[in-house]
C-alpha cells in the first residue's frame, strides 16, 4: 500500500492563497507543478512512500471559468492540458488546488463526480501511471488533499507541510491527540498541537559526535518519536568529554556512535522509534532514509556532508539545521577567547535563507579532498605529501557547555518555527552566539546569483525532488 504526502514551499502557499482566497467569496482554482520523492522504504513503517513537493503555481484563467459560486467552480480544461504538457516535459505532476470558502473541511460531492474524468484525461494523455493530486484550501487556512492513482482509485495525503519561515503541518485530527503524561507541563507552554506535531515528524540527525548526541538526546524529551542516526564513527576517548551518552567502556569496545547514542533513547523510556545508519551521509544507502524525514539536524564537521545536505535542503524543500562551534583562543599559557562562537543557520527553499556555499560556511576545496580520502586513501595520502591536498591539522577545541547549547539553539529555531514562540517575525535563517560577549547576531547574506543552489541560477532546481543523477552531483 502506498502512501503520500505534500509539500508545500511558503512562498508557493501565499501566491495561492491570493489566487483562490478572493473578496467575492467564490470559489477558485490553481495548478501546482510538483517534484516528487520516492521512499522505496519508509526506514519507520517499511511501506513504500510519495512525498510530492511543490515546484510552480499556475493560475486557471479567469476567462476559462465556466461557472462559480461559493460551492463549485467549472472551467474549461485547456490550462489543465497545458499543464499536463509542461508536467511531462519535466517530469513533474500536477494538482490541482480550489478553494472551499465555505471552509468545508472535506471533499465535496461535485469534486468526487468531476476529478475522475480529470484524471482519465491525465492518463490519456500523459500516460497510465500519470497521477494528479487534488487539494482543497479553506479561508481558515486549512488544507485537505489526496492524491488520484487511476479514475477508481484516490489515496488520501497523509500529510501536507508547508515549508518556510514557519513550518504548518496538516494531517487528520489534527490537535485532537492525547499527549502521554511526561509532555503535559510542556503543552501547558506550547499547547497539546506542539505535541502532536513533534510526535508526527520525522527528524534526522546527521552526526552524532557532540552536537549530534545533544540533539539526540533533547528529541525524546521534546516528544519527537521517529528518529534517524547518520554517523560513520566509532567512539574514542577523546569523544568522552561532549558525546552524551557515551561511556568508556563504548570507547574501549570503539562502539559505533550511532548505536551508542540510539541505545540511550530507546532507555529513556519515552516511545521513541530509532533507526541507524553507520555510514557517511553520502552514501547511497541513505538516500531513502533521508528522503523519509521532514526535518534534519546537521552537526557534522565534514565538508563533504554538508555540501551535499546544502543542495539537498532545497531540491527536497526539507529544513537543514545546519550547526557549527568556532572557538579561537590565544597561544598564552592561560588562553584567552578570540572567538567562540555558536552557529545554527537554516536552509530551505524561502526567501533569505542563503545557502552555506554563498555563507561561506563550506569549503569546496576541503570537501573534495575528504571526498577523495574516503574514495581513494593511497591517492589522497599521496597528494598530501606533495602538499596538493589540505591535511588534517591540530584538532579543534571542543567544550560540551558550548556544543549542547548550540544543540538548544537549533531546537529552539524548529520550535519556533512550528509553534511561533518568539513572534511573528521570531525565525532566524542564521544566528551567531558569541558566547563570550553574551550577544545574538543575526548576518544577512545576499546570495551569489550564479549559485546552483541558492541564487538565480539554482531557484530553477527547488522543489524538484528526485533527478538522475541524485542531486545533479557528479557520481
Amino acid at each position: 500500500m502506498i502512501s503520500a504526502s505534500l509539500t508545500l514551499q511558503e512562498q508557493h502557499l501565499n501566491s495561492l492563497r491570493e489566487l483562490l482566497l478572493t473578496t467575492d467569496g467564490k470559489e477558485r482554482a490553481a495548478y501546482v507543478l510538483c517534484g516528487k520523492a520516492v521512499i522505496n522504504t519508509d526506514p519507520w513503517d517499511g511501506q513504500p512512500h510519495q512525498k510530492f513537493i511543490s515546484y510552480e503555481v499556475i493560475p486557471v484563467p479567469e476567462d476559462e471559468i465556466v461557472s462559480f459560486s461559493v460551492k463549485h467552480i467549472t472551467w474549461k480544461t485547456d490550462s489543465f492540458v497545458r499543464a499536463l504538457q509542461v508536467a511531462q516535459a519535466k517530469n513533474l505532476t500536477v494538482a490541482v488546488f480550489h478553494s472551499h470558502p465555505e471552509s468545508l473541511r472535506e471533499f465535496s460531492i461535485q469534486d468526487d463526480t468531476n476529478e475522475p474524468d480529470l484524471i482519465q484525461l491525465a492518463q490519456n494523455r500523459n500516460g497510465s501511471d500519470t497521477q494528479i493530486l487534488s487539494v482543497i484550501l479553506t479561508p481558515d487556512g486549512n488544507l485537505i488533499g489526496r492524491i488520484w492513482v487511476s479514475s477508481q482509485e484516490v489515496i488520501s495525503l497523509q500529510m501536507i507541510r508547508v515549508i518556510g519561515q514557519k513550518i504548518r503541518l496538516h494531517y487528520p485530527n489534527r490537535g485532537l491527540g492525547i499527549s502521554p503524561p511526561a509532555f503535559h507541563r510542556q503543552a501547558l507552554a506550547f499547547g497539546k498541537a506542539l505535541n502532536q506535531d513533534l510526535s508526527m515528524l520525522r527528524v534526522g540527525v546527521v552526526g552524532c559526535g557532540g552536537t549530534g548526541s545533544a540533539i539526540a538526546m533533547l528529541l525524546p524529551k521534546m516528544g519527537f518519536r521517529n528518529i534517524a542516526l547518520f554517523d560513520k564513527d566509532i567512539v574514542e576517548d577523546t569523544n568522552l568529554n561532549r558525546l552524551h551518552g557515551a561511556r568508556q567502556s563504548d570507547a574501549d569496545a570503539m562502539s559505533p556512535k550511532v548505536e551508542v547514542v540510539a541505545k540511550s533513547l530507546v532507555e529513556l523510556g519515552l516511545g521513541v522509534q530509532v533507526r541507524t545508519y553507520q555510514a557517511w551521509i553520502g552514501e547511497a544507502d541513505c538516500r531513502d532514509p533521508l528522503k523519509a524525514c521532514d526535518v534534519i539536524f546537521c552537526c557534522t564537521d565534514d565538508h563533504t556532508g554538508r555540501l551535499m545536505l546544502n543542495r539537498f535542503a532545497y531540491y527536497y524543500a526539507t529544513p537543514v539545521f545546519d550547526m557549527g562551534l568556532a572557538i579561537e583562543v590565544s597561544q598564552e599559557e592561560t588562553p584567552n577567547f578570540q572567538a567562540l562562537d555558536g552557529r545554527v543557520t537554516v536552509l530551505a527553499p524561502a526567501p533569505g535563507h542563503t545557502c552555506l556555499l554563498c555563507r561561506e560556511v563550506i569549503n569546496p576545496v576541503a570537501a573534495r579532498d575528504e571526498a577523495l580520502k574516503r574514495s581513494n586513501p593511497d591517492e589522497y595520502e599521496r597528494r598530501k605529501a606533495e602538499a596538493y591536498v589540505i591535511g588534517e591539522g591540530n584538532p579543534s577545541p571542543a567544550v560540551v557547555l558550548f556544543t549542547t547549547e548550540v544543540a538548544i539553539m537549533a531546537i529552539q529555531e524548529l520550535v519556533h518555527r512550528l509553534q511561533g514562540f518568539r513572534g511573528e517575525d521570531g525565525a532566524a535563517a542564521h544566528r551567531v552566539r558569541k558566547f563570550h560577549l553574551t550577544t545574538d547576531r543575526k548576518p544577512a547574506a545576499i546570495p551569489n546569483p550564479n549559485c546552483p543552489v541558492c541564487g538565480t541560477v539554482g531557484i530553477q532546481w527547488w522543489g524538484r525532488g528526485d533527478v538522475v543523477p541524485f542531486l545533479n552531483l557528479v557520481e
